[in-house]
């Protein structure tokens, strides 16, 4: 246990005795952000609610360091564990800054009074999430994604070593959205809270985990680092995706390309041919795009969106194949768009092939 701050071993979840997810073992040293990721109804709020005690546990055993989870009173479970989760809180009467005094609750007393340095954690909760200006209004009076806010600021107040968030990022605009996960890795990195969440956004996912699990119905179908799980078949079995694909690359998501006998021939090199592929997608036109080295970052997205590549090795003269390849769809493509080539000494034929276009199309 010593290797690892929060372990799960042979964990079963579900609901009324019913086992929902079997066998679950996780390992998290202290410090690391862990994503749990997976399609809708897959199970990732039952686990998250399960390590939090919102549950019980159909078999297996939660450690934080070398404590069983049962055996923590939960005075105690609340000094260590955070916990943000998606229902709604809808209190009579609070402020937003009552709504954060309450993280400091288990500090207190038997009256619950805040002292002056409980006082001080609550601003400092707030204005780590830039929600100061929010302090006296009304919590039931704000936005979603303002209340986002504040319950994130009464899990800082808590001052706790885990932070468990299931998808905290749901309610939020793209600002808000990476402002949260920035302090979320910061109170990581720099406190060595570990944080544990659930996030439906996979690219951002992908960017801000240390580990990322699966989570796939009844079992967990992959977990490891980023760099490991993102795969694109793997991402594509994971959500049954049969309708666009996944660039582990970049973190996108691109929808279909557009099917059919290819009527543009799109020459583009260095990022020059995205907007065109992209416009192209958008009117339902196939095409072909070419010639394209393969670290080209062009490639990425053409291969998911072009009918047919005309493809060349990295930092090697375009060959005779790639080149006669290109010259077929040229003469077959009733319109060519030249996106814009810088030629040099490898890639030289693709002047010879933009001359072609000037002088039959």
């Amino acid at each position: 246990m010593s290797d690892f701050y929060f372990s799960t071993k042979q964990l079963t979840v579900g609901y009324d005795g019913t086992p929902l997810i079997r066998d679950i073992t996780i390992d998290i040293a202290r410090g690391e952000i862990v994503t749990l990721i997976g399609p809708n109804g897959s199970g990732k709020s039952t686990i998250l609610k399960s390590i939090t005690r919102q549950l019980k546990m159909i078999g297996g055993q939660v450690f934080i360091a070398s404590e069983e989870l049962r055996s923590l009173t939960y005075k105690d479970l609340s000094t260590r564990m955070a916990v943000v989760l998606t229902e709604r809180m809808k209190p009579e009467l609070m402020t937003c800054r009552d709504i954060v005094a309450t993280g400091r609750y288990p500090y207190t007393g038997r009256l619950g009074l805040l002292s002056a340095r409980d006082e001080a954690k609550v601003e400092e909760a707030m204005a780590a999430v830039h929600a100061l200006d929010l302090r006296d209004r009304d919590f039931n009076a704000i936005s979603d994604g303002q209340r986002q806010r504040v319950l994130l600021a009464r899990a800082i107040c808590q001052e706790p070593e885990i932070i468990i968030l299931d998808e905290p990022t749901s309610f939020l605009d793209i600002r808000h959205k990476l402002q949260l996960l920035s302090i979320l890795r910061g109170m990581a990195k720099q406190k060595g809270i570990t944080v544990i969440m659930s996030l439906h956004e996979i690219d951002l996912a992908q960017k801000v985990s240390d580990k990322i699990i699966c989570v796939q119905g009844d079992h967990v179908a992959r977990a490891g680092t980023p760099e490991t799980v993102f795969e694109e078949e793997a991402i594509r079995d994971l959500y049954q995706i049969d309708q666009g694909s996944f660039d582990p690359v970049f973190g996108s998501i691109e929808l279909p390309r557009p099917e059919g006998e290819p009527q543009v021939f799109v020459l583009s090199a260095c990022g020059t041919g995205i907007p065109v592929f992209r416009s192209l997608q958008k009117q339902g036109i196939p095409f072909v795009a070419g010639i394209l080295y393969t670290n080209d970052i062009d490639y990425r997205l053409a291969r998911v969106l072009a009918m047919e590549v005309v493809e060349a090795k990295p930092f090697m003269p375009i060959t005779d194949a790639a080149f006669n390849r290109a010259l077929y769809w040229l003469d077959r493509c009733p319109r060519v768009i030249n996106a814009g080539v810088e030629l040099g000494e490898c890639n030289r034929r693709m002047g010879e092939l933009i001359e072609r276009t000037r002088r039959y199309k």
